[in-house]
């Protein structure tokens, strides 16, 4: 049997660890997931979730590389709808909630949350 040189090997020490006042700074800087929901160019509707909303509103319209394929022919699109969840386990879930729901319940939904604004 032949012994292979040169491969990284896991588990060996080799993958670099956060110090503890890393941790402390990411501790401290936790964000909250978000589901969202954009407005497409052609008035389709598109849901994701997102540690921050508005950046990930700004990669849909300028980012080729991070944009989603949808979004990516519909330019310009717009948040439209938002909400916050405990983590991203359950924003997941809701998002699939929502993309299941029918274009005029998304309606509903989006037109619920700006009645408070």
């Amino acid at each position: 049997m032949q012994k292979i040189t040169g491969v990284p090997r896991f588990g060996t020490g080799q993958l670099r660890r956060k110090n503890h006042s890393q941790q402390a700074t990411m501790s401290s800087m936790e964000q909250q997931w978000s589901i969202y929901i954009l407005r497409c160019a052609d008035q389709s509707f598109y849901t994701g979730i997102a540690l921050d909303p508005q950046r990930r509103l700004d990669e849909h319209n300028h980012d080729n590389q991070k944009a989603a394929k949808y979004t990516r022919a519909r330019r310009p699109v717009s948040l439209v709808y938002c909400e916050p969840a405990a983590d991203r386990s359950s924003a997941s879930k809701r998002e699939y909630v929502i993309k299941k729901l029918s274009r005029s319940a998304k309606l509903a939904l989006i037109d619920s949350s700006q009645q408070y604004d």
